[in-house]
């Protein structure tokens, strides 16, 4: 019963360590955005002809910022549905005998 106790609760925390890395990816974009956007508007009403380049640079850096946030969901994700290399390396410390 001790085996199942311990891949138990190996599931249990990866699903905890997939939540987290999906929800503060999630809310680190969301903050990112919103602090980019505020600054392009500040930066457009203070210098109107600076619009296009600055639209520009703006996109590039929410690319940069949206990126981070999808790396994170799928390693999120890649926890949650592929192999668990955490739990193959406990299935096979169990598999192997005592003496070796």
């Amino acid at each position: 019963m001790e085996i199942a106790q311990l891949i138990a609760s190996v599931q249990g925390l990866t699903a905890v360590a997939a939540a987290l890395l999906i929800g503060l990816a999630s809310l680190g974009t969301a903050i990112g955005f919103g602090v980019l956007g505020g600054k392009f508007l500040e930066g457009v009403a203070r210098q109107p002809e600076l619009g296009p380049m600055l639209m520009l640079r703006m996109f590039l850096m929410a690319g940069l910022v949206d990126a981070f946030a999808a790396i994170s969901i799928v390693m999120g994700l890649y926890l949650m549905f592929a192999k668990n290399p955490f739990l193959a390396a406990i299935i096979d410390a169990v598999a192997k005998p005592a003496g070796v």
